[in-house]
């Protein structure tokens, strides 16, 4: 076991002078060898990454990661293979998600969906995706045999309970449904790893690229941390950088027929989700687990001109049958 996550760990670094093409080829063997697609899965996730031409772990040529995958696993007691827990992987049908319920009164058996315990591509000590469209993003999680994730789901995994969910549909906007929902949960706000917000937990400590202005693929770096370096930022289900690293795609249903847990395909409205990499050094917006963003960038989740930044990634849920 140790072998096998040394070799992941030495696909998991940038190679000096690499092309993006050369990143994501190192990160389609991680995932060959962590999830074992099969080869048509493969092959979709190929493609939806070779049509985006920006879809990766961050330009190569300009990110500055703080930290190393071999500090990460440096910092994980127990390693990275701790990470990998047989119960988990009973109910989920997979390696690295977590089962998501209310422990008010449920047991994780009884959970009926999972979520990712890492941003894309969902192993530990390796770099975030981003640049990815949420159509995208969509479009991964499905050829991964997963779907994106609705916002309750992802606030619930954060907060340590799946609850009913409570789309106030009827209100008929984004602004309006978001002004309802901050206003009812912000009295017992919380973040994955406790009730107040902490410099030093998450993957926050980074800084921007000095050429960073607009935002611009070629001046902007993804100066991201490995994923799951950071123990301590997790939460009470077993999600890890929820806050900090990158922010994440998540789809906001509309109407019930666009909701990803009850099987819809159509998917709702874009849902940014968390914070990123340099908020202990500048507090951009509220991160708490159950805040609603304002429509940053707000589209359809499948619209082609949906948006992708370079702080920007995502994580899929499945349906537990």
């Amino acid at each position: 076991m140790i072998r096998f996550f040394m070799a992941l760990l030495a696909l998991a670094t940038p190679a000096l002078g690499e092309s993006l093409a050369g990143q994501n080829a190192r990160m389609f063997d991680q995932i060959e060898q962590v999830h074992k697609p099969s080869a048509a899965q493969m092959q979709a996730l190929q493609a939806i990454f070779a049509r985006s031409g920006y879809a990766g772990q961050g330009n190569p040529a300009i990110a500055r990661h703080p930290m190393s995958p071999a500090e990460c696993a440096a910092r994980i007691p127990g390693g990275p293979e701790s990470y990998d827990n047989a119960r988990n992987r009973r109910i989920c049908g997979e390696r690295y998600m977590v089962p998501l319920y209310d422990p008010a009164t449920q047991r994780p058996e009884d959970a009926t969906a999972c979520i990712d315990m890492f941003e894309f591509p969902n192993i530990p000590c390796s770099y975030p995706v981003v640049w990815i469209k949420a159509r995208e993003a969509a479009q991964v999680c499905a050829a991964m045999g997963k779907r994106l994730c609705d916002a309750h789901e992802w606030e619930g995994a954060c907060d340590g309970a799946l609850t009913p969910p409570d789309y106030r549909f009827d209100l008929g906007s984004v602004a309006a449904m978001a002004r309802w929902h901050n206003g009812k949960y912000a009295p017992t706000k919380s973040w994955a790893y406790g009730d107040a917000y902490q410099k030093g937990v998450c993957a926050a400590a980074s800084s921007k690229s000095a050429s960073c202005g607009g935002g611009g693929f070629n001046s902007c770096g993804s100066n991201t941390y490995p994923t799951g370096a950071f123990p301590d930022c997790v939460s009470p289900l077993g999600v890890y950088d929820q806050h900090g690293n990158a922010a994440e795609h998540m789809n906001l249903p509309m109407s019930p027929s666009q909701m990803t847990s009850t099987g819809s395909t159509t998917l709702g409205v874009t849902e940014m989700k968390g914070s990123w990499f340099i908020f202990d050094r500048y507090y951009a917006h509220q991160d708490w687990c159950r805040w609603r963003a304002p429509y940053w960038h707000g589209s359809k989740v499948m619209s082609t001109a949906s948006h992708a930044n370079y702080h920007l990634g995502f994580r899929c849920c499945n349906t537990v049958e």
